[in-house]
């Protein structure tokens, strides 16, 4: 289950291997304590699952949801949304912005400490910002602090930024996770940034402190005694690493986890299994899409792809992948935002119109076996997605049906997903792809759709380019007025969708579900888990 406790989440959602409950519970017992007076309601351990190892845990490295779930306990922003999707102090007790926008000045906490004991001051703020932008840093977010002109450190608890130019997104920003520069100031010999060992032995400011990393395996957190806000209730917090939701479920009927999102079918059979778990069900901030690899000549052509896009019977996809449990998607911003643009009229649904349009872009079945060629090759490619994830892999098979009927052969290739980021996505080594998105909750995606962001390791990796959707993702960026953001993004949305990138295929809805022995969890504007630090167990129902 993914709970929306990070900086800005436009991350890909992942999935990962399962280990035995005797394994993972090793070492969770502890001795019976007298309980002091006021902390009847701490104790326990809160059990979730990741599908996918996490990455980083380093908030400035990472950008997957598994790592972006574990370094959210881990770590602090300058700033943070509340329930109700308004940004709100964190490290910083208060800000002040200039008359014309370009200058923001932090006054930082001063009851902050590392996990080490060490004081949080602004000379940790500045690092990190030095960090975000160093070039040899393998970050994607770089393209947010690029826009920095001045970064100011008048005392230790004071942080003074100023913009060369107005930029919208620019206090939220901060909700970066800040990291501990006496930490990595100083690497040990043989590694850099990239390679510090506090990657995987990290020190964070946030409500839980980092124990234990086994890779694939669990990630085991501790409720930080020294936090700010206060302890966490929840004693430990334990992420394992189970690769698909059928062997989550399985683990979920036997009570060996507190958590997981449910698949629609999972979310329907429900009833029929479990009576110990709470069941929520709201939109999600994301969606998911079919992919093409730009740089590929065949899908170059738009004609290609829009026949594509006229192939697909999204209503079959809904109604008999996601249950009817989402909506069908037509670009880049979920309807819940509102730089959606409800007025785009999607493809039609139309065999007959994806076949003219490829015969217009050449391709014709010249020797009647039913599979299309041109200049002497089969229309035959292969559509990747990750392992594990139920979803996406029917998808698959619907639209290799949906494309077989119009002639097209398409194989599909499912990955584990280290590999898959790294040897396929991330090195543009594929044809198409499904793949998802979850979002922040500003609209700007430039590092998703600009045609700066195309380098290995971004996240434009289908290498979208247009001098108009640049300069109306730039246009946002640095527009304040809320109703002219809300016409440009509407427009991009347009733009986007016209020049199909991407095949948006559906927004899904969130189905989370977990153990009724926790309590607190509440779904607000935000999501769920915006209020995780208060979560409890009652004294009698504890388990671990």
């Amino acid at each position: 289950m993914c709970l929306y406790r990070s900086y800005r989440q436009n991350k890909t959602c992942i999935f990962s291997i399962v280990l035995a409950v005797s394994v993972f519970c090793g070492g969770c017992a502890r001795k019976q304590e007298p309980v002091r007076e006021g902390m009847e309601n701490y104790g326990d351990a809160y059990v979730d699952t990741l599908l996918g190892d996490a990455s980083y845990l380093n908030p400035l490295l990472s950008s997957d949801s598994a790592s972006g779930s574990v370094n959210s306990l881990l770590y602090n922003g300058l700033v943070k949304y509340d329930r109700d999707i308004k940004l709100v102090p964190e490290l910083a007790e208060s800000w002040a912005v200039s008359g014309d926008g370009l200058q923001i000045t932090f006054r930082l906490r001063k009851d902050v400490k590392w996990h080490d004991g060490e004081p949080f001051t602004a000379r940790d703020v500045e690092y990190t910002y030095r960090q975000l932008i160093n070039p040899d840093v393998k970050t994607p977010y770089s393209s947010d602090y690029l826009l920095v002109k001045k970064f100011e450190v008048p005392d230790d608890y004071t942080v003074r930024v100023t913009y060369g130019e107005p930029f919208a997104p620019a206090l939220e920003s901060w909700g970066m996770g800040i990291i501990p520069e006496h930490i990595f100031a100083n690497p040990p010999e043989g590694s850099d940034f990239n390679s510090h060992p506090a990657n995987r032995n990290p020190v964070g400011t946030g409500p839980y402190r980092f124990v234990q990393w086994r890779t694939d395996e669990k990630v085991v957190l501790e409720a930080n005694p020294d936090y700010y806000e206060g302890r966490p209730h929840l004693d430990r917090v334990i992420y394992r690493v189970i690769p698909d939701q059928s062997i989550q479920f399985l683990e979920l009927r036997n009570e060996s986890i507190d958590s997981m999102g449910l698949r629609p079918d999972q979310y329907k059979a429900y009833d029929s299994y479990f009576k110990k778990y709470d069941r929520f069900r709201y939109p999600s901030f994301s969606y998911t899409y079919l992919g093409f690899n730009l740089l590929n000549p065949v899908f170059a052509d738009k004609r290609v792809r829009k026949a594509i896009a006229h192939s697909l019977d999204k209503t079959e996809i809904i109604d008999g992948v996601l249950l009817g449990m989402g909506k069908p998607a037509t670009g880049p911003f979920v309807p819940q935002s509102w730089a959606h643009n409800g007025g785009i009229k999607d493809y039609e649904y139309s065999p007959e119109k994806a076949r003219k349009l490829l015969a217009e872009a050449g391709w014709e079945d010249t020797d009647g076996n039913g599979i299309l060629e041109k200049d002497g090759r089969e229309f035959e490619f292969t559509l990747i997605t990750n392992q594990g994830n139920k979803l996406r892999q029917l998808t698959a098979e619907i639209v290799q049906r949906h494309l077989q009927q119009i002639g097209i052969k398409m194989n599909i290739r499912i990955i584990e997903w280290s590999a898959f980021i790294h040897d396929f996505i991330n090195k543009k080594n594929f044809e198409v792809v499904i793949l998802g998105w979850s979002l922040g909750r500003d609209p700007d995606q430039y590092s998703i759709w600009h045609s700066e962001q195309t380098k290995e390791g971004q996240y434009n990796f289908v290498t979208y380019k247009n001098p108009e959707a640049d300069s109306l993702i730039d246009r946002g960026r640095h527009t304040f007025d809320q109703r002219e953001r809300e016409r440009i993004y509407k427009k991009l949305h347009r733009v986007i969708f016209d020049d199909i990138p991407y095949i948006f295929l559906y927004y899904a809805e969130s189905l989370p579900v977990i153990h009724k022995r926790i309590q607190g969890p509440e779904v607000a504007p935000l999501g769920l888990g915006w209020n995780f630090r208060e979560w409890y167990v009652p004294r009698a129902l504890r388990k671990y």
